[in-house]
């Protein structure tokens, strides 16, 4: 069963979250290009949970370092 999560790291199947593969689409072809970015929003924004997806995506073809 899902629940809200306010607190820490969203889990997609054990919370309820937003789509963000449009997102980590856009962050994906800014490393591609070798784009510098900068994830800077309020709190409640999902900053760690696009940055955990981002890193999941690229580590089949980079080395991520965390």
């Amino acid at each position: 069963m899902r629940e809200f999560n306010t607190t820490e790291l969203c889990v997609p199947r054990k919370h309820y979250m937003v789509d963000i593969s449009g997102r980590v689409a856009q962050a994906r072809a800014m490393v591609e290009r070798g784009d510098y970015f900068c994830v800077n929003r309020g709190r409640q924004y999902g900053k760690t949970t696009l940055l955990a997806a981002l890193r999941k995506e690229l580590r089949a073809d980079y080395e991520v370092v965390t």
